[in-house]
């Protein structure tokens, strides 16, 4: 071994940070198993020493002094031992030097694989350290490569992962270059290095980028007390401030919206309704079946149970399309929610106003002058009245049956003609 070659064990080890007495125990312990293996047995006592400054490695073969040998590669008699220290006594151990003629290529070739090896398995801890105390925290990723279902991505320009296919948001298409966040969950140690378990579909993943894009819940003004979520498609996110003074949905909307369409953007268009969040429980699942209106909530305490009763008419936006709507709004509130006919409380409907044919007329979608189908479809779903329709947004429609995108931006057009 050189005096270059330790320098440079050296300046590894302060480069890479890893203790040097740990490598020099591990390129010692190599270098035995070397001399053990080429020159002697593995039952001998053998120790190196390591010159600091001319970094020679050299071979010493430890006897035990006794009266009678009964192991040659442990012992030797005191005669014997004399040949190489004269003093020696039973029960000296003595150093013989075996240092092989051309031990210093071995020694510099297992040196070598031993730094090598150590400098990964540090790597690996200081890459599991830096991202263990980033768990649960957004990270920012390139996609480094895409093959099929298999996404590869660049953390950080610090480590490569890959992204399972049930962490990914169902139908978002992810090509080579293309920068996306990402929630950091846990950070698993294995022997190929620590894995990060990172995710674009848990409901964190909208936590953190709302304290990214809102200073009030990066400041905790407004929390976010709850989030229920279908990655790709819709997301609730119950809000509430303590500060009468703020406004806490306007606050995550932004001046006409910008604030949360970031992050509809970053999450490929999936829908976020931020609502109120209430202590009263009746006012919070009102708030949570928004747009639809309800009639009546009867709660059951034990069992979590929230039976809701909605006209005719609004049993469609309540249920939502597929049931998404209640989901979300079961998840978001912890309340397992039944949407019923007010019909069901078996009460008398008060009595309406009788209105004239004009009156009627006035009120009905007819007015609107939409096409047959588009007109169709609302009266199956029970909205015949313009009245029904207002301040429903074209998304509060496509949860209709049968009501694309292209028909309920048709609806709100017609709506700001009436």
């Amino acid at each position: 071994m050189q005096a270059q070659f330790m320098a440079a064990i050296n300046q590894i080890c302060d480069e890479k940070n890893i203790p040097k007495d740990k490598v020099l125990e591990t390129i010692k312990a190599a270098l035995k198993a070397a001399y053990r293996k080429d020159f002697g047995t593995k039952e001998q006592n053998v120790d190196i020493e390591l010159d600091d400054n001319s970094g020679l490695a050299t071979v010493y073969l430890i006897k035990t002094v006794v009266k009678k040998v009964e192991d040659e590669d442990l012992e030797m008699t005191e005669a014997e031992a004399k040949k190489y220290n004269k003093k020696a006594k039973i029960d000296d151990e003595i150093r013989i030097d075996v240092t092989p003629a051309e031990y210093g290529r071995i020694a510099a070739q297992s040196a070598k694989q031993v730094i090598i090896q150590r400098i990964q398995e540090a790597e690996r801890d200081m890459m599991y350290d830096l991202f263990k105390d980033r768990e649960n925290e957004l990270v920012n990723a390139l996609v480094h490569r895409v093959d099929g279902t298999n996404i590869y991505l660049n953390i950080d320009n610090k480590i490569t992962a890959s992204l399972p296919y049930r962490d990914q948001i169902p139908n978002e298409k992810y090509y080579s270059g293309q920068r996306i966040k990402l929630y950091l969950d846990k950070v698993v140690k294995t022997t190929k290095g620590p894995q990060l378990l990172i995710s674009r579909t848990h409901p964190n993943l909208v936590q953190k980028l709302l304290e990214l894009e809102i200073p009030e819940v990066k400041t905790e003004q407004v929390k976010v007390k709850s989030i229920a979520r279908d990655p790709g498609v819709r997301c609730k996110v119950a809000v509430h401030s303590e500060d009468e003074k703020i406004d806490p949905i306007g606050s995550c909307v932004g001046q006409k919206g910008v604030r949360v369409q970031n992050i509809m953007d970053e999450l490929n268009g999936e829908r976020i309704d931020i609502i109120e969040w209430s202590e009263k429980q009746e006012d919070y699942i009102k708030a949570a079946l928004a747009p639809a209106k309800t009639a009546k909530i009867v709660l059951d305490e034990k069992v979590k149970n929230a039976k809701v009763y909605v006209e005719g008419d609004q049993r469609p936006l309540a249920i939502g399309k597929n049931g998404q709507n209640v989901r979300l709004a079961s998840i978001l509130t912890g309340w397992e929610i039944d949407i019923l006919d007010v019909l069901e409380l078996g009460e008398k409907p008060q009595p309406k106003e009788e209105k004239t044919e004009e009156e009627k007329k006035e009120l009905t979608v007819d007015l609107l002058k939409l096409p047959e189908e588009v007109e169709t479809k609302l009266k199956e779903a029970n909205l015949t009245l313009i009245e029904q329709l207002k301040g429903l947004s074209s998304n509060d429609l496509t949860q209709v049956e049968g009501i694309d995108e292209d028909a309920a931006q048709q609806i709100v057009d017609a709506m700001k003609k009436a």
